[in-house]
């Protein structure tokens, strides 16, 4: 393992309790294998969200882009080579109104790129990032997870397995509004299971 990418895409960047959590174990994992952590902060450097232009540019050959389909395209360049230099992704990711913050999903609009991350075959869409695994540290105010109304867990396993990364391990801290002991226990919780994972 030499380098572990982690986003950050709680609104309250680092102080987030997501980012937190995703913070402490990407440490953790660092130092028991000597890798270097590369922190891309959603919040605070935000990705912009995708417009027919955007997509446009991404399906248009290198040399008929204009200016700004090239600035376009530069944009989603720097994230997906972030992802391709990374062995491990670690994501910190709070539920808002039961799904993923906008921020998680600009940036998987401008990493999912036909002929570049995926390509599509006879038998239908093939990732092309492959043999790397994702630890995701999901923070609720409430309790969904293994419910009917935990709409990120199935997501986030589909579109990164789209990509080709098709170990996700999930990590949970929920019941987060139910009171500072309920807090307390599920904080607890989630960081005795980062030990377990880090080692």
């Amino acid at each position: 393992m030499k380098t572990i990418l982690q986003l950050n895409t709680s609104l309250n960047g680092p102080s987030g309790l997501s980012s937190r959590l995703a913070g402490d174990f990407a440490a953790a994992l660092a130092a028991e294998h000597g890798a270097r952590i590369v922190v891309r902060d959603l919040a605070g450097q935000p990705v912009s969200h995708l417009t027919a232009g955007r997509f446009a540019a991404f399906g248009t050959p290198a040399s008929d882009r204009t200016p700004e389909q090239q600035r376009d395209v530069a944009e989603s360049d720097v994230l997906i080579g972030e992802l391709r230099s990374a062995d491990v992704l670690v994501v910190g990711l709070p539920m808002y109104n039961f799904g993923v913050p906008s921020t998680f999903r600009a940036w998987f609009d401008h990493v999912a790129r036909a002929g570049v991350t995926f390509r599509y075959t006879s038998d239908g869409p093939v990732g092309l990032l492959g043999g790397r695994k994702a630890y995701v540290f999901a923070t609720r105010g409430g309790q969904y997870a293994g419910t009917a109304a935990d709409l990120q867990t199935a997501y986030v396993r589909q579109v990164l397995g789209f990509l080709g990364i098709r170990e996700v391990e999930f990590v949970y801290a929920e019941g987060l509004a139910f009171g500072a002991e309920q807090r307390e226990r599920a904080v607890a919780s989630a960081t005795a299971r980062i030990r377990e994972l880090a080692a």
